[in-house]
């Protein structure tokens, strides 16, 4: 395995605003070639791990990058912006992620027809908001990108911020927004349940059903809303399971075993077939 990391720059014209915190970084993980395939493509899943846009959850990060290494799939782990700095910021960055390593395919092997974006809580948010804005201008234009440069192939959100009305984290939608965290327009904006549509790539989700800190039901709205948009979607709903478990095992959990869940760790074997027929 060979591990580097790449910055990604948006300037405060592009987004718009002033930029209060470093750049983005993107950390790779690349398999290393075998001999016997030593030109074998594969695909990459970039992760956005949660945290409320306030912090990143290091235990949704490399721990799930490395699970990805295990079944064949190179990974990445975007440290995207955080709060005081705003949409976006966050998603402009993504966007800018998934280009690079399109961009980067012949020289790490990656077959850029199979670039996923992987997100928990609200990176689960900040990952749908690339497969409902990456054909948007405001969001490729100020890169200097094409649609389809940034275009993922396919989303995988675990336990996501999806919705910011009823249903909603606050904590999310204040540290992504700030000041226009009350307005009605905005807010309806970065509501993904509005958003999505045709374009949206095929989307995995997974959730619990006494998640305490994002409702289930964000994800139900999102299901709802791809399928009557004719998007292909795979869900799971587990039954019990506390908010942010990551993998559910033990290598993501405390002392006090809180995120270890035997019945939700099924969902990484579920993905991985969700994956192969991409």
């Amino acid at each position: 395995m060979k591990q580097l990391t790449q910055k990604i720059f948006i300037s405060e014209e592009q987004a718009g605003q002033k930029k209060s915190s470093a750049p983005a970084a993107l950390h790779a993980y690349l398999l290393d070639s075998m001999s016997v395939s030593n030109d074998r493509r594969r695909p990459a899943v970039i992760i956005c791990p949660g945290g409320g846009y306030g912090h990143l959850s290091d235990r949704e990060g490399e721990p799930v990058a490395m699970q990805f290494l295990s079944m064949g799939y190179h990974a990445f782990v975007l440290s995207y912006s955080l709060a005081p700095d705003r949409f976006p910021y966050p998603q402009m960055e993504l966007a800018a992620a998934v280009a690079l390593v399109r961009s980067r395919a012949s020289e790490w092997l990656i077959d850029p027809d199979k670039i996923i974006v992987a997100g928990f809580s609200a990176g689960g948010h900040l990952a749908c908001s690339l497969g409902a804005f990456w054909n948007q201008e405001f969001l490729y234009g100020p890169l200097h990108l094409s649609a389809e440069e940034v275009r993922p192939n396919g989303l995988i959100l675990g336990y996501p911020v999806v919705s910011s009305g009823p249903f909603c984290h606050p904590g999310s939608f204040i540290n992504l927004l700030g000041q226009k965290a009350d307005d009605e327009m905005t807010r309806r904006l970065v509501s993904l349940e509005h958003q999505v549509g045709a374009h949206t790539p095929k989307t995995f989700i997974w959730h619990t059903s006494t998640d305490q800190a994002v409702p289930v039901k964000n994800s139900y709205l999102l299901a709802d809303a791809l399928t009557e948009h004719g998007v292909n979607v795979e869900m799971h709903i587990y039954p019990i399971g506390c908010h942010g478990l990551s993998l559910a095992t033990r290598e993501v959990s405390g002392a006090d075993g809180r995120y270890v869940e035997p019945r939700c760790q099924s969902w990484v074997s579920l993905v991985h077939t969700w994956m192969k027929n991409l």
